[in-house]
């Protein structure tokens, strides 16, 4: 018998990297800021957690097992992660019935809608956080205050400085009353569950820099984009606008860059693109925390950027595998 020729497609090359290994490892990179969340909140912060991971995975194989009737995915700990990610979005004392409804948007109508892992447009998890803050303002900005599980609401440091501008104050007016850089950079500060520990978040990006799980182009040109444009800002007009380290250090500014806006399947594949994709973000986040209604902006550009990444992806490609390099 001749011997036949099979041709396929690419890719020909196999790497060890899987799903589920993505997976495990971004959530190994979030457990010291869960860890520091349960230290500064409470064990409410692990119930959040646990029923936003519980619903999220119930709800992604009710509608794959009934409605769509395909494959079970729920072994990839994908599901596991967009819990995760949507409970460090949340305030420690939302009650738990919004924590299951946002799952079910993040899941039903963020992934599984366009059809599961790898078709999703939007990030889930913050599309189940955008649908809960517009739905319900009041129960998504009511945060306790430090080392009490009581419903006593505490201000974010990003809300704070908008409601004092607003009211006519400047900012050399409001920094008594705000948080200084270290104590941001400590989490000692209101805040949601993921966006309170900045050394937590820091060593998470270090973690996923080594496995090889994110490269740095995303998370910096955001963080550096933020700060270099908040800070002109400052330094054209320093009793309007607040400096580049209070930025960076608070609200979303690093769990988005690190965790949320480097998801796989919603940001650019190349690098030239990941940083036009960073630089976008970093830019709305200003302009929606400077000029918009809301004191935090984060959500929102990473949410408007993804619909972006199509046009990037496809305008911007890697050069083929054994192509010529055109010469200038």
């Amino acid at each position: 018998m001749e011997k036949k020729l099979i041709v396929s497609p690419s890719p020909h090359v196999f790497s060890g990297d899987s799903t589920t290994r993505l997976m495990r490892d971004v959530l190994i990179a979030l457990l010291p800021a869960l860890a520091f969340s349960v230290v500064v909140y409470g064990l409410s912060s692990l119930l959040v957690t646990a029923v936003a991971v519980v619903s999220c995975v119930v709800f992604e194989f009710l509608i794959q097992k009934y409605l769509l009737k395909g494959s079970l995915t729920v072994g990839d700990y994908s599901a596991v992660l967009t819990g995760v990610l949507l409970a460090f979005n949340l305030p420690n004392n939302i009650p738990l019935g919004l924590v299951v409804l946002g799952s079910l948007v993040a899941i039903g109508i963020g992934k599984m809608t366009f059809g599961g892992l790898g078709r999703n447009v939007f990030n889930p998890a913050l599309v189940g956080r955008v649908f809960l803050l517009i739905a319900f303002p009041v129960q998504m900005t009511s945060y306790p205050m430090l080392t009490t599980t009581d419903a006593v609401s505490g201000a974010t440091p990003l809300t704070l400085l908008k409601e004092a501008l607003k009211s006519g104050q400047s900012v050399s007016d409001i920094m008594p009353n705000l948080p200084s850089s270290m104590d941001m950079l400590l989490g000692l500060h209101a805040g949601s569950l993921g966006e309170i520990g900045a050394l937590a978040l820091i060593l998470g990006f270090i973690y996923l820099l080594v496995r090889k799980v994110i490269t740095w182009h995303i998370p910096v040109a955001i963080i550096a984009t933020i700060a270099l444009f908040s800070e002109i800002l400052h330094l054209a007009s320093p009793e309007h606008y607040i400096g580049a380290f209070f930025h960076v250090l608070a609200g979303g500014t690093l769990l988005g860059a690190i965790f949320m806006a480097t998801d796989y399947v919603t940001s650019p594949m190349v690098p030239r693109a990941m940083i036009i994709y960073g630089v976008g973000i970093g830019v709305l986040t200003v302009l929606i925390r400077v000029f918009g209604a809301y004191p935090e902006g984060m959500s929102f550009a990473i949410l408007i950027m993804n619909a972006v990444v199509p046009l990037l992806n496809k305008y911007i490609k890697p050069r083929r595998f054994g192509a010529a390099v055109k010469k200038a």
